[in-house]
């Protein structure tokens, strides 16, 4: 996989880059609310117009349904790329068209412009080979060189992540090459005890990482909603708490695997509850219970850990070297929730290990209860990407950067 110091080595002067970002950032109507992944793509950017090329930035935002929809403009993300450079930032109104075309073309060395979201164009998320290839067609005459630099989007066989390096020179850039240096730590050179830490809603979406994990993981600590199939596995009533009855099964012989090789599987022990959802816009208290995790009385949902959970998982992670971990420990964004994600990081912090936070809303976790973020080993801008490599699938925008 070439690099972009040997692109830029290389010589780009002049040339027009097309950098494939992931500016999908969120938006409270045209306010950024974290604008992590543009700061995350701002080193690459910025080398490349530092060393004359012309630069094109693109990326999708949310899910619009291949037509332009204003909600899903990347124009404030195009605005906040301009701040963090400290430099005009051109934004083209559409992909391909016109106002794309006359854009770059009024591109001088050194200029940076930002074109419309990607996914305005029904090819750049089609299933049809023949649609996605027209699109990247289109998008490889405005350029002369193709970066990869959206790590969130790797996962995804679209036109502007797997079809366009092909019909270009391409290069991988700075943060591409860092989380997969990253990864590679987590994978091929992991130093033990290695620890994973696994949350969110659905333990459907966390099966497979599972499933790769147990073969290298010495511990996994379980949270966040997706512990209440884990309870129910182990033959506990959760109430009215967040259940995959489906995936009970499935679950029963992950723990039993676990046992066979020696993986410690940590889930709580205790729980907060109450009789239903919090206000997440008004964050009206909330009055939480805490209950022992294998007494959720009927009628109550599970939001978030107990104390003696976060004081268990805490000693779990005292001696790690190495943790990942992806999916908030509650619902985090409700003060009354928080508390469980609040120690789990801190934990992390605490700990001698290399720290990797595995992006989504882990990140924004720890964004949103007020990090550092430097104090972390890494955190990654792509969960979904994360999981998919850990699961050890071969990721469609990696591949394409392949020589």
């Amino acid at each position: 996989m070439k690099t972009i110091d040997q692109l830029l080595a290389d010589g780009v002067a002049g040339k027009r880059v097309f950098v494939r970002a992931d500016l999908n950032v969120p938006l409270d109507g045209t306010t950024i609310t974290d604008d992590g992944r543009i700061r995350a793509v701002q080193p690459t950017v910025a080398a490349l117009a530092a060393a004359g090329a012309r630069v094109i930035v693109a990326s999708h935002l949310g899910r619009p349904k291949g037509a332009p929809d204003p909600a899903f403009s990347l124009a404030p993300a195009a605005a906040r790329l301009g701040e963090l450079l400290g430099a005009d930032v051109a934004f083209a109104t559409d992909t391909v068209g016109d106002s794309a075309k006359a854009t770059v073309a009024g591109l001088g060395d050194g200029q940076v412009a930002v074109i419309e979201n990607l996914r305005f164009n029904p090819g750049e998320t089609s299933k049809d080979d023949a649609e996605r290839a027209a699109f990247a067609d289109e998008l490889a005459t405005l350029a002369d060189v193709y970066v990869g630099d959206g790590f969130g989007a790797v996962h995804r066989k679209h036109a502007s992540v797997y079809d366009l390096p092909a019909r270009l020179p391409h290069a991988a850039g700075y943060l591409i090459a860092t989380e997969v240096g990253v990864l590679k730590k987590l994978t091929d050179e992991v130093q033990r005890p290695y620890v994973v830490v696994l949350g969110g809603a659905k333990v459907s979406d966390k099966l497979g990482v599972i499933d790769h994990l147990l073969d290298r993981a010495d511990r996994i600590l379980i949270g966040g909603g997706m512990a209440y199939t884990f309870l129910k596995a182990q033959g506990h009533d959760v109430g009215n708490s967040l259940l995959q009855e489906d995936q009970v099964p499935a679950v029963q012989k992950y723990l039993e695997r676990a046992k066979a090789q020696g993986v410690e599987f940590v889930v709580p022990v205790d729980v907060l509850v109450a009789s239903g959802f919090p206000d997440l816009k008004t964050k009206a208290p909330a009055h939480p219970e805490t209950v022992p995790a294998d007494a959720i009385p009927a009628g109550q949902e599970g939001l978030d850990i107990g104390p003696e959970s976060r004081k268990l998982y805490a000693s779990k992670l005292a001696d790690a070297a190495t943790v990942f971990w992806n999916g908030p420990m509650g619902v985090f964004e409700h003060p009354d929730y928080a508390e469980g994600t609040r120690e789990l990081a801190q934990a992390l912090l605490d700990s001698p290990a290399f720290t990797v936070v595995g992006g989504g809303d882990s990140a924004a976790a720890v964004r949103i209860l007020g990090f550092d973020e430097n104090a972390f080993g890494h955190i990654s801008t792509g969960g979904g990407a994360s999981l998919e490599y850990l699961e050890g699938k071969t990721l469609p925008g990696l591949a394409a950067l392949e020589d």
